[in-house]
């Protein structure tokens, strides 16, 4: 009686783990960028509910930048040009647009473009 074997042989097991490395090694480059995009959502929610009413742009800057320290961004990912203020669908908005470059092996790099807006109650006061 002759029996059948099945399976996957060494070379096809080497050739699925390579690809799953290759995924595994992608993951771990991007899921940085996304936990810090996600703690500055938290800090403009955090803006947005306490509202802008009376300050300028320079003092809403200031205070988000000041949030983002809380939740782990890095300094050098947003920098003040990137806040901007302005009006929206739903009223005044709280406008975050940045791009993240991360290098992932020889040449190629990963660019991530993150744009997120809120809603914020008040009016931002014009700079004297």
């Amino acid at each position: 009686m002759k029996s059948k074997q099945t399976g996957i042989t060494l070379i096809g097991f080497i050739v699925v783990l390579a690809v799953a490395g290759f995924f595994a090694y992608m993951a771990m480059k991007l899921v940085p960028a996304y936990t810090e995009y996600a703690g500055v959502v938290k800090a403009m929610n955090q803006i947005g509910t306490e509202g802008v009413d009376g300050k300028t742009l320079d003092q809403v800057r200031r205070d988000l930048m000041f949030k983002l320290g809380f939740q782990y961004v890095d300094d050098a990912t947003i920098h003040p040009s990137d806040i901007t203020f302005g009006q929206g669908a739903s009223g005044n908005e709280l406008r975050v647009s940045y791009d993240k470059q991360i290098p992932f092996m020889y040449n190629i790099d990963f660019l991530i473009h993150f744009s997120k807006s809120v809603p914020v109650a008040g009016n931002v006061a014009p700079p004297q």
